[in-house]
């Protein structure tokens, strides 16, 4: 099994497969890198290096219970990017991982990243809060708690009118509610 020890000690357990530009895949929270498996496989068949990694406390990796924070998920991350040597890396986040993949690219910058793929993430918070005490003030922000729900509304009335596509790479019928949206009409 392929490992690196990162600096506290911690053991992360990786798989890297072929040759050609790396994508490297980072998993959300309980999941594993086995989760990335058909994706990997995909990917792998069309000439791609495929990288992806159980991040700290999960799956294969050192079962810690320090380090479960943004910073050390980006640092683990940076340090399988440097070990691995890779360049113009894509790099894929879900969940968890998507919040890993921003902070990465905020904390140790792009030169190694050609593109980043953010998939239902949980991004670093921005707002400035008690807990978040460097963020922006809320006034700074773009989208403020009153208006959010007008551009849900039409976001929810955009997609049932088949401007959006689907999982299935079709767009949805707007006569038929969909299992996505529980079946309620805007």
């Amino acid at each position: 099994m392929d490992r690196i020890t990162v600096k506290d000690g911690t053991k992360i357990f990786y798989k890297d497969w072929g040759k050609g530009q790396p994508i490297v895949f980072s998993h959300g929270w309980p999941l594993s890198a086995d989760d990335w498996d058909a994706q990997l496989l995909f990917f792998l068949n069309r000439g791609y290096r495929v990288i992806a990694h159980d991040r700290r406390g999960h799956g294969r990796s050192t079962q810690t219970g320090e380090g479960h924070d943004m910073d050390h998920y980006a640092d683990d991350l940076a340090a399988l990017t440097a070990h691995l040597d890779l360049r113009n890396a894509v790099h894929v986040g879900h969940s968890t991982g998507g919040g890993e993949v921003v902070h990465y690219l905020g904390r140790h910058g792009q030169s190694r990243v050609a593109k980043a793929a953010i998939i239902s993430a949980v991004p670093p918070l921005m707002v400035k809060t008690p807990a978040n005490p460097g963020g922006l003030p809320r006034k700074c922000s773009t989208v403020s708690r009153r208006s959010s729900r007008p551009i849900a509304r039409n976001s929810i009335a955009t997609f049932r009118r088949g401007r959006s596509m689907g999982s299935t790479g079709r767009a949805p019928n707007p006569q038929r509610p969909s299992s996505r949206t529980g079946g309620v009409r805007a």
